[in-house]
């Protein structure tokens, strides 16, 4: 018998998905700080190009709230916020390869990037995460 009730409780969530949450909190949190500050520099330095540093805001801006929307779809359980995830991992990733290379190789931001896409990125394919979010999107469909 269907549960009259129009709501329902909070669904059981799995302490794996609670650790990707915080995570993509921290980055979350990071990224729209990250933010802040561009547009502080933009307001109150003068940068050798306009164009460059307002496009870099405008896709600092983008990605803070592509992870926010990502959080919320773990939270909720929603199945397309794993896939979300591993997208924005594996773009971490990238990010911190970049940052081991080069003439201006910063090894202490690459780590502080690799170890949390990693973890983040294992834990958004581990078993007990895609059962709650897949239950959840099949009820949802």
């Amino acid at each position: 018998m269907p549960d009259p009730s129009p709501t329902r409780p909070p669904a059981n969530r799995p302490a794996l998905l609670l650790v990707l949450a915080v995570i993509l909190a921290l980055e979350s949190l990071l990224v729209t700080g990250l933010a802040v500050w561009l547009l502080v520099e933009l307001l109150t330095v003068k940068p050798e190009s306009y164009t460059t540093a307002v496009a870099i805001f405008v896709l600092v801006v983008f990605a803070a709230g592509w992870l926010i929307l990502t959080l919320v779809g773990i939270l909720r359980l929603r199945g397309w916020a794993r896939a979300s995830t591993v997208t924005i991992q594996i773009l971490m990733l990238a990010v911190a390869v970049g940052s081991f290379q080069g003439l201006f190789a910063r090894p202490d931001v690459g780590w502080a990037l690799l170890i949390p896409a990693v973890v983040a990125g294992v834990l958004a394919l581990a078993p007990s995460v895609v059962r709650a979010t897949t239950r959840n999107t099949e009820s949802h469909e």
